[in-house]
């Protein structure tokens, strides 16, 4: 039993009768360094601990914190959410988790490469991208080259069975680039996430951020039209980190989801079988347990276009008459669980983006997109975001277009896919990315 689960099982037996406590106890660190003209510009390493009481009684719920791990401390916090269970607002639904039955998958998220790591290598990586990517292109000037990693280890228990801990490290690196031509200025980016630092691909961060600000260069508005566009791996996950709004089980108790009584319908092109699955280690945020402390697992949202499920925490499941898909999702001890998608992952295609946009006649690439989630209304599907990106003119890509609006509605563009690609990249996200073919979208420019 690792000592911080020996921790919370403590607070956890002092539950009173008529109430259920759950204890959440976490310990962590954080690396970040950033690079600028092959100098360190900003170093940050830090440490972090603290516990999180949770106590229901008769539907209402009190919660406390504290950024320490002092045993007098975690009392008064027991007894500070004891105190502000008076101040909740009663709800039927206010309930702790409690064991499904549900057996974790065993994963190996932690890497002793990494937490043996020295400070002087991490460094020596951010340096390395930034003199890797100034020396990609005389036009590029690196506005960052960024290290980051970081490890954590939490326990969570309650009163009403759960026990469970865990530890997990990962580490990534990222590059900002502008490009400069003629009086004209370009952005790009790139990066690589790895488990441990030897499995970070500096070249490929750097050649992606040098490719993603120079192909820019030159950009005007494309003509307004309907046509096919091709979304870059990273807008694709962006894409679906909204369409996880919409399969939130929270979302859709509340009336905010535009599939709230969609279930078993055909709501996607059958090329689309989009699963959480954060029980995939190659996921930035692969995990055991759930917010919660429940196993972590395999969901099918879609399949072959037909909506499966929702995810659920134990909490909208409850207020939906269904059962927890372990999808509580925390921030840490200083908050109390909501409810999300972890691990989101498209069944990939068999096709390179080279393969599939050779077959394009009239199309666009969209490279990056600006304002997505306050252009997208996930109750309604309207959906219009200003992006820029790359001409598809017979089957090659030709000028660059910025500063124009693609339009059209969620529950179309995922009608109208039309084909996926087999780029699948992993991302420090809860999404991945690949190349998506969506047809009929309207792009407004000139």
């Amino acid at each position: 039993m690792s000592e911080l689960l020996a921790l919370a099982e403590q607070v956890v037996a002092r539950a009173q009768s008529g109430e259920q406590v759950e204890a959440y106890v976490s310990r962590g660190t954080e690396t970040s360094v950033r690079v600028y003209e092959g100098a360190v510009e900003q170093f940050t390493s830090a440490q972090s601990e603290g516990i999180g009481v949770r106590v229901i009684r008769d539907g209402r719920t009190g919660f406390a914190y504290a950024g320490t791990l002092d045993a007098r401390v975690i009392d008064e916090v027991l007894a500070d959410a004891r105190d502000n269970v008076q101040f909740g607002t009663p709800d039927e639904y206010a309930a702790l988790a409690s064991p499904d039955g549900v057996a974790k998958s065993p994963l190996v998220l932690w890497d002793e490469r990494l937490a043996s790591f020295g400070t002087d290598d991490k460094v020596r990586l951010a340096i390395d991208l930034d003199r890797m990517t100034r020396s990609g292109d005389s036009r590029i000037r690196v506005e960052s080259a960024d290290y980051s990693d970081g490890a954590g280890e939490a326990a969570v228990a309650t009163s009403t069975g759960i026990r469970a801990s865990g530890r997990e490290n990962g580490c990534y690196v990222s590059v900002s680039t502008l490009a400069d031509d003629n009086g004209e200025t370009m952005t790009g980016f790139g990066f690589a996430v790895g488990r441990d630092p030897a499995s970070l691909d500096l070249d490929r961060a750097a050649r992606e951020a040098v490719e993603r600000a120079t192909r820019l260069l030159g950009a005007g508005k494309p003509t307004s039209r309907r046509t096919t566009v091709v979304l870059d791996p990273f807008v694709t996950a962006q894409f679906l980190g909204v369409i996880s709004a919409t399969v939130n089980g929270e979302s859709v108790a509340k009336g905010r989801s535009l599939f709230r009584d969609r279930l078993g319908d055909t709501v996607a092109s059958p090329l689309i079988t989009l699963v959480d699955d954060p029980t995939d280690p190659r996921a930035y945020t692969a995990t055991e347990v759930d917010g919660e402390g429940l196993a972590a697992r395999r969901n099918l949202i879609v399949d072959n276009g037909v909506l499966n499920t929702f995810v659920h925490s134990s909490y909208s499941a409850r207020r939906l008459g269904t059962t927890s898909t372990g999808n509580a999702v925390r921030g840490g001890f200083r908050g109390t669980p909501g409810c999300g998608c972890i691990a989101m992952q498209l069944v990939p295609g068999t096709r390179s983006a080279e393969e599939i946009i050779g077959d394009i006649d009239d199309g666009v690439l969209i490279q990056m997109v600006q304002g997505l989630h306050s252009g997208v209304n996930t109750v309604s599907g309207d959906f219009s975001t200003g992006a820029s990106g790359l001409t598809i003119r017979n089957g090659s890509l030709a000028e660059p277009v910025r500063e124009f609006t693609i339009a059209s509605t969620l529950q179309r563009m995922l009608l109208d896919v039309a084909e996926l690609g087999n780029d699948l990249e992993w991302l420090p996200m809860r999404a991945t990315g690949l190349s998506m073919v969506i047809r009929d979208v309207t792009v407004s420019g000139s």
